[in-house]
């Protein structure tokens, strides 16, 4: 499933590459992936004839800010004209691709909105195709109208934590989360409403570098490995967005690019390969359903 560095990443790219250009139209391949409006039409109408300003992240979710289309300079007028949101959520294995209309469908194509030229006086057929490709179809997109608040239509938007790369994500802040918790630190690092994107790649990744085995219960971790476990979570959140997220079966970016980050893992995916530090063989576990990876020598 993309986490947080795989969907800054994604939405870096929709930033360069999507904004200011009119909708002219769609059309949805699977219905059950609009999640509102219920009407497909309604959806694709009120996308239609208006503009992207700028793609938001949050948590995992993409949220793109529309405005309606015009004559004049798009930027001078974005919050004049705002005109409600396109929201998406990838789930296991979303993409969104920024492709040339005459490319070939992808296999498990879902939802297709076409493109315009940045000009306003360019009304002819449509440059650019934005494509949600989904092959496990959890995915989902949401047309939020002018005037509503995004998570009043977006629910899982109001259950998120802070970001962690927030200034309110601070050793404090995560002590006061976790040290009455009997959960295994691993489940509660899941937890999105403790912390916003963080997903079981990088669960793995932060828990390795503070060398806190994964089953450790929260209650049992002392400030010093609260400490090292926060500075760890932002630096493999970081190197991993540096290396253009974690490609391992699904991910790519919006031009079709893999990311390189699960090259350099530390241990996840890596189950029965030496540990990069004391060459121990790494381990694989399940805990609270999730596959959970970590060295039982560095990690005790």
């Amino acid at each position: 499933m993309p986490e947080l560095p795989e969907v800054e990443i994604v939405k870096r790219g929709l930033n360069q590459l999507t904004l200011n250009k009119k909708i002219l139209g769609g059309e949805v391949l699977l219905e059950r992936t609009v999640a509102h409006p219920i009407s497909i039409v309604d959806f694709l109408r009120g996308l239609e004839g208006k503009a992207i300003a700028q793609w938001h992240r949050r948590g995992k979710y993409l949220l793109a800010q529309l405005y309606k289309w015009g004559k004049k300079n798009p930027k001078s007028q974005v919050i004049e004209n705002q005109d409600g949101w396109l929201g998406v959520h990838l789930r296991m294995t979303g993409q969104l691709l920024w492709v040339n209309p005459e490319e070939n469908l992808q296999k498990h194509t879902r939802v297709r909105l076409f493109f315009g030229h940045q000009s306003s006086g360019d009304e002819g057929s449509f440059t650019h195709e934005l494509r949600f490709v989904d092959q496990r179809t959890f995915g989902q997109m949401w047309g939020v109208p002018p005037a509503t608040e995004v998570s009043q239509i977006i629910t899982g938007l109001k259950q998120l934590g802070i970001e962690p790369f927030s200034p309110e994500f601070c050793p404090k802040y995560l002590n006061k989360k976790l040290y009455k918790s009997h959960r295994a630190i691993k489940t509660a690092l899941l937890d999105q409403t403790t912390i916003a994107g963080l997903g079981n790649i990088y669960a793995d990744e932060a828990l390795f570098l503070s060398n806190i085995r994964p089953t450790t219960l929260c209650k049992d971790l002392t400030e010093n490995q609260v400490e090292k476990l926060h500075q760890a979570i932002i630096k493999v959140l970081q190197t991993s967005i540096d290396a253009g997220g974690t490609t391992f079966s699904n991910f790519l970016n919006v031009k079709g690019v893999n990311g390189n980050y699960g090259g350099v893992a530390w241990v996840y995916n890596r189950a029965g390969q030496p540990c990069r530090i004391c060459d121990t063989s790494l381990e694989k576990i399940k805990l609270a359903g999730r596959s959970t990876h970590f060295c039982p020598q560095c990690q005790k």
